[in-house]
């Protein structure tokens, strides 16, 4: 079973307003994306895998899908459960590990979705092999990450080369795999820890072709946010247009 160390809801109320919070990566850049990649509509039977507060689910049952949520922590699927009201579809929400499917009998959803979710989740094998095991042959996985190549929990991060006046972005190390304790609360002495998983992209690729998962598509999105005016803010916001912050891989089972 999955640790459940790794999930976040210790920290519910705090997570569902980070990600509902108007100006957050999840409502500017990752939401519209999703839409126009998931393309949800009536008839469409979908799958959100670490679904959290149920954001997504929602949005996909407003358009008239068919969404079963399912996310390790309680209190986040406690909080779905009461944010639900959709209109057009149906959103159901479980409590599961998405490593062990074995209490979610359908095998016959179109789409299934991981949504920045599979970097907080131990075991990768298993949980792309339980999730392609409920996707029809034919249906697709959507698999939103933090980007791999730039987005390395304490070993990347922006700098300024003031000799050079440019933005850039510094990375410690790539190709080793590692599991990072992250403080739900920085600042809090007694702040519980979840913990990230950063995974090569050729880890995630031989995963996928390991259970019948192959790419159709991969897409690299950019932050949405500008710098305040001051000296850099032309760097910056020129660095945030040229490194990407998340990586989108459409799968079909085959």
């Amino acid at each position: 079973m999955e640790n459940k160390s790794t999930s976040w809801g210790n920290v519910s109320e705090w997570y569902d307003s980070t990600v509902e919070d108007s100006d957050s990566y999840q409502q500017k850049v990752i939401l519209p994306n999703l839409l126009r990649i998931v393309a949800p509509k009536e008839g469409v039977k979908i799958l959100d895998v670490g679904c959290g507060t149920g954001t997504f689910a929602r949005a996909f049952a407003e358009k008239g899908a068919d969404v079963l949520g399912l996310d390790i922590g309680e209190e986040l699927i406690e909080i779905a459960k009461n944010k639900s009201n959709n209109s057009l579809g149906q959103v159901r929400y479980i409590v599961a590990s998405a490593d062990n499917l074995s209490k979610l009998k359908e095998k016959d959803f179109d789409v299934a979705v991981i949504v920045l979710a599979i970097q907080n989740m131990k075991n990768l094998d298993l949980v792309m092999g339980e999730v392609s095991g409920k996707i029809k042959e034919g249906g697709k996985l959507i698999l939103v990450i933090n980007h791999p190549a730039f987005r390395i929990p304490q070993n990347s991060d922006w700098y300024y080369d003031s000799k050079d006046k440019i933005q850039y972005r510094k990375i410690a190390r790539y190709m080793s795999e590692i599991e990072v304790p992250i403080l739900m609360n920085p600042g809090n002495k007694n702040s519980k820890k979840t913990y990230s998983f950063h995974r090569p992209l050729q880890v995630y690729v031989k995963s996928l072709v390991k259970n019948s998962l192959f790419i159709t598509r991969l897409e690299e999105w950019i932050s949405h946010k500008e710098s305040q005016k001051g000296p850099k803010k032309n760097l910056e916001d020129k660095a945030r247009k040229e490194i990407p912050m998340f990586m989108c891989i459409e799968c079909v089972k085959v």
